[in-house]
Formats: structure tokens, C-alpha cells, sequence
């Protein structure tokens, strides 16, 4: 069942990237569905390491400074290569005089450039702004979950999510909307933060939702709703404010059960097709989907002279060309380069060798072991599995 409720999960990848390239292909309208779709992959970034990172505390063979060096490492593989193929891409060809700024983005400060500069401008890279939140994230939050009390780190969370909230309400007291306002990491954080919390709720209660989230999930996804389909009409600076703290806040307890339902697996029409074959291979590629789309349109864009349909706009012939586009790079990558990289990580375990795993391997059977007076069987070989299935779930 773990294998098939991973698989649901790369399905949600696949939902979340479908409404950014919705957003940036399709939509005229200024939509708010591509960062519906940015706020989902933060959710599951911060839930899938979150409870990577508690699964190796809790073994036998936890040692803080192994696994710390096991995650950056395994970080870096999965995200270093595609990434900086990009920036060197991006300066070989000059995309839109993104040479300028490669330092700020191979450094991971593009949120932090287009802040300062409140324009996104190069716009070609505009989309990495994400992705240096994520790995603003990856640097610090490791510490938090395996240095910090193991009790204290759903409070850790809680906080986080709450100086989010703090943050939000502080910018209408600053007057005119900037791009600070949705690009330093507290905008970001509670996403991420939310997606830990569901993994610390997962470790310790399973599968039971609070009453008051139960109650709270459906009137919030309402009110998400209305606000999406209200964003464009024009309203009076106050309640333009109180729109976006809505569209920033509303959703995400809706976005953090929707992950933690396909973690226990959704059953019925909606969790087969989550987790159908062309759903969980475009999850399977979504961090090369996100990386290259925008590349790839503007390529697109300067090649409309050879392009039979209109691709130079918002629409469908951009959504068509653009997004088949992306997806035949980011399968190229992912085959080619991503996924033999990715098979390195092996060589970094969460945990350091020797004892009952070594045990396994020699013997080819369960082991035997003893949890205070209740002796318990243990199955490496589903743990096998389950690094098969953290083979996709492990990459964002």
C-alpha cells in the first residue's frame, strides 16, 4: 500500500505543475492557479522530507551528523544537475540578458533579486524564485528536525506557521503591493511548515484529523474558491489586501489534507486517476517540468515565424506547443540524466551500515527483534520497496 499511496502523491506533483503551466501557457487573466499549484509542491516538499528525515531518527542506527550528510547529499544530486544545466544553458544561449544576474540564482537568491528589484525581470528565470525558497528550506530545516527535541518539533511548526500569518498581516499596513512581500522566505514557510506538521501528525497519531480541521477544511475551501473567482473585479485597496491574505491563507489546510488523504490512498474515480499511469510519469518528471517550461517557451516564442499556430500569446496554441515541448525535455532529462543520478543516492543511506539491515543482506529472510518486552518481525525487504518508492517520492 505504501508503494500506492507514494504513487498518488507524484500525482499531486503532476496536479500541481498541470496548474502552473495552465497559469503560464493558457490563462490571460493574471490567474491565481499557478500559485495554487507552487503552494501544493511546497506542502508536499515539506511533508515528504519532513517524514524522511523523523523515519531516520527513529531507527537504531540514527546518527545526527550521517544523516545530515546523507540529505544534502542526496539533495544535492537530485537538484544540482538539472538546475545548473539550466544557468549554463541560459548563459551559453543569453536569455533575455539573464547573464546579468546568474550569480543571485546559482547562489539561490532569485526570490531575494526579484524582491529587491520588484520586477520580474529576466523574466525567463523568474520561475527559480521557488525554487530558492525550497532550498533556503533544505538548508536549515534538517537541523530543526534532527537536532531539535523530537516533542517540540510540531510546536517548531505551529510557530513557523504562525509568524507566516504575522508576516502577511503586517504588509497592508506598508500601502502600495511589492514583490517583497511574496518572495522572502515567510511567504513561503507555512506551506512548507504545514507539510512538516502533517509528517510529525502522521508519526504520532496516524491517520486521525482533528476535529477542528475536519470542521474547518470544507468552509476554507469554499472561501478559496469565491476568492479565486472574485480575484479579477476590481475591489478598493482594503479589500484587495484582504483578498490576497484570503488567497494566501485559505487554501492551505484544504492543500494539507488533500496530501495527507493520499498518503493513506484515495480511493474511488479521483484516487485512480491520481495515481494512473500518464498522472505519476508526469509527477515522476515535474521538478523538469517547472525547471525547463519556462526555457522552453521562450524558445517557442522566438521561433512563432516556423510555428503554425499562435504561440507569441496566452492560449491554446501556446499550451499545446509549449507544453509538449516541455514535457519532451523534461522526459529527455529525466531519462537520460536525472535518473541515473538520482540511482546515486543509494550511496548516501539516512543511516549508517551494519546491524540488522547488514544482518539481511546476509541472510535473505526477516529478522527478529526486540521492542522492550514484545518481540517483532522485521521485513527488510518491504523497506526495499518503500526506497523504491521514496526513489520518486524523495525528489522535490
Amino acid at each position: 500500500m505504501q508503494i500506492v499511496r507514494d504513487r498518488q502523491l507524484d500525482g499531486l506533483r503532476a496536479v500541481a505543475v498541470s496548474l502552473v503551466l495552465y497559469a503560464h501557457f493558457f490563462a490571460a487573466d493574471g490567474t491565481h492557479w499557478g500559485h495554487i499549484g507552487v503552494r501544493l509542491f511546497f506542502v508536499l516538499s515539506g511533508f515528504l522530507i519532513t517524514r524522511l528525515l523523523l523515519e531516520a531518527r527513529a531507527d537504531a542506527r540514527f546518527e545526527t551528523a550521517t544523516a545530515l550528510k546523507s540529505f544534502y547529499a542526496r539533495r544535492a544530486l537530485r537538484i544540482f544537475p538539472p538546475y545548473f544545466a539550466v544557468l549554463g544553458f541560459v548563459w551559453l544561449i543569453g536569455l533575455e540578458s539573464s547573464k546579468e544576474v546568474l550569480a543571485w540564482h546559482a547562489l539561490y537568491l532569485s526570490n531575494f533579486w526579484y524582491a529587491l528589484q520588484n520586477e520580474w525581470s529576466p523574466w525567463v528565470l523568474c520561475h527559480t524564485w521557488s525554487l530558492s525558497i525550497e532550498e533556503q528550506f533544505y538548508i536549515v530545516w534538517p537541523l530543526v528536525v534532527l537536532v531539535a527535541p523530537r516533542r517540540s518539533i510540531g510546536g517548531i511548526c505551529v510557530g513557523v506557521i504562525a509568524f507566516s500569518l504575522v508576516y502577511r498581516f503586517y504588509w497592508p499596513l506598508t500601502g502600495t503591493p511589492s514583490l517583497v512581500r511574496d518572495l522572502l522566505p515567510p511567504a513561503s514557510m507555512d506551506a512548507l511548515a504545514a507539510g512538516g506538521l502533517l509528517a510529525v501528525h502522521r508519526s504520532q497519531r496516524g491517520g486521525v484529523w482533528p476535529q477542528w480541521a475536519q470542521k474547518s477544511w470544507m468552509p476554507l475551501l469554499a472561501a478559496s474558491l469565491i476568492l479565486l473567482w472574485l480575484r479579477p473585479v476590481p475591489k478598493a485597496p482594503m479589500l484587495e489586501w484582504l483578498a490576497w491574505i484570503g488567497l494566501e491563507v485559505f487554501p492551505l489546510l484544504p492543500l494539507t489534507m488533500l496530501v495527507g488523504s493520499c498518503t493513506r490512498g484515495i480511493g474511488g474515480y479521483l484516487g485512480r486517476f491520481i495515481e494512473s499511469p500518464p498522472m505519476t510519469a508526469l509527477g515522476r518528471v515535474s521538478y523538469g517540468v517547472y525547471l525547463f517550461h519556462a526555457i522552453v517557451l521562450a524558445l517557442v516564442v522566438e521561433a512563432q515565424p516556423w510555428i503554425p499556430v499562435n504561440v507569441s500569446e496566452q492560449g491554446s496554441g501556446r499550451f499545446l506547443v509549449a507544453g509538449a515541448g516541455t514535457l519532451i525535455v523534461a522526459s529527455i532529462s529525466w531519462l537520460a540524466f536525472e535518473k541515473p543520478l538520482n540511482a546515486l543516492k543509494h550511496y548516501f543511506p539516512y543511516m549508517r551500515s551494519g546491524g540488522t539491515a547488514a544482518a539481511f543482506v546476509k541472510s535473505g529472510g526477516p529478522i527478529r527483534k526486540e521492542r522492550g518486552s514484545a518481540e517483532h518481525t522485521v521485513y527488510p525487504q518491504a523497506s526495499l520497496e518503500r526506497g523504491k518508492a521514496f526513489q520518486t517520492s524523495d525528489v522535490q
